[in-house]
């Protein structure tokens, strides 16, 4: 089927209101824009710049990882990994999407029994993971530097491009009607008693809410949640860094790459490029108006790579980013609730960097609490009670 990827302009509307309005069009606003419209609802995603513009876009990939995750998000996980592999096949558009696993390494004598405990419950919760001694892991990644001990290895998990996989979700939102519109930054929201009835734009626009807002815009929704409702959320944003090198040649590693101390993460790029992450964050500069790397974090990321695999100490660094903002919830988990006195307005905000791989299933749970009111069981260790906010 030939993908629409021409966005509808607030011109180009039959009205100035949607029943569902979803603001932010990133993986989670575009995912469950698209879940609610072939429910059949009239909905309208609102992106303030343009789609896949924040933390669900950029260059690389993003990991498809359970290994290590908070036990509260294994369960959504667990249903993520039964829609990543036929995503791509439901969108109509490519996700790449690949299913590596995971190797979330150890090099401290003291990590093994936490590593044993880990791969029996993570196992029992649906996630099958080993627990690998030196000279298992040393078997699959011949590479790795001597130091490493161990390692649990998680054969499901896997990488996906999130750009792709963002916008592969926005048309396929429009696909079923959805009227997905950039350039449409939200500013406030108009509130009648218990329900907010409209949302207003930058440009001096409105769109009326006719049953359910969303706010799904990551970095902006907790802005929007203290200026309209007073509530200040335990979060924070982050500039997460992203370093690339040169194509490698061979690959030094197949698998994506964890570590249970070290702030690091690797994945190899479909153009052989190794990405480089793990926790190294950018600064803000304030004349350009976007975030930015520094020599100091770049070089400490590349020797954390270097540590863990000694072949990339001569591989060159192409190119580092750190422009796409990310929230961080104090407890590492994300916030998904109802604005408090607000009986029609869902927000979700704080993935912590890991909440783009349970979007398949966060995304249908979203949907289902915008429809039919009622919070679904499996987002319940995600709200807000469990600050005693609200």
């Amino acid at each position: 089927m030939a993908v629409d990827r021409e966005w509808t302009d607030l011109a180009r509307m039959n009205t100035q209101s949607a029943q569902i309005v979803v603001v932010g069009g990133g993986i989670y606003g575009a995912a469950t824009a698209w879940e609610l419209a072939r429910r059949g609802r009239e909905v309208a995603l609102l992106e303030g710049s343009t789609f896949a513009s924040g933390a669900s876009g950029g260059a690389g990939q993003r990991g498809v990882r359970a290994n290590g995750r908070d036990l509260r998000e294994l369960p959504l996980m667990r249903q993520a990994y039964t829609r990543w592999p036929h995503l791509e096949a439901e969108l109509d558009a490519p996700t790449g999407y690949q299913r590596c696993g995971q190797l979330l390494l150890y090099e401290r004598h003291h990590d093994i029994p936490a590593a044993q405990v880990r791969a029996a419950v993570q196992t029992g919760l649906g996630i099958p993971t080993s627990h690998l001694d030196a000279q298992a892991v040393h078997a699959l990644e011949p590479g790795l530097a001597e130091g490493i001990l161990g390692a649990l290895h998680c054969p499901l998990d896997g990488v996906a491009d999130h750009t792709a996989t963002t916008l592969a979700y926005t048309w396929a939102a429009q696909r079923e009607g959805a009227a997905a519109i950039e350039g449409a930054r939200v500013t406030d929201v108009v509130l009648e008693g218990s329900r907010a009835r409209a949302v207003q734009l930058e440009d001096g626009g409105r769109i009326e809410v006719g049953e359910t807002l969303l706010l799904l815009a990551n970095a902006g929704v907790a802005p929007l949640l203290e200026a309209v409702w007073g509530l200040v959320l335990p979060v924070w944003t982050v500039l997460p860094q992203a370093v690339f090198t040169e194509p490698v040649s061979p690959p030094p590693f197949r698998h994506l790459i964890g570590h249970a101390h070290r702030p690091l993460a690797l994945k190899m790029t479909p153009a052989g490029e190794v990405m480089m992450s793990g926790g190294w964050r950018g600064r803000w500069n304030p004349e350009r108006g976007a975030g930015e790397t520094t020599p100091e974090t770049v070089a400490g990321n590349v020797a954390q790579a270097v540590a863990v695999f000694p072949s990339l100490g001569g591989v060159r660094v192409a190119s580092a980013w750190a422009d796409r903002p990310e929230t961080i919830c104090i407890d590492g988990i994300p916030v998904i609730d109802r604005t408090p006195g607000t009986e029609n307005v869902l927000f979700a905000t704080g993935w912590t960097g890991h909440g783009w791989a349970i979007a398949p299933a966060v995304a249908p749970l979203l949907a289902e609490w915008a429809v039919s009111g009622t919070t679904p069981r499996a987002l319940e260790s995600f709200g807000l009670d469990r600050f005693e906010i609200g």
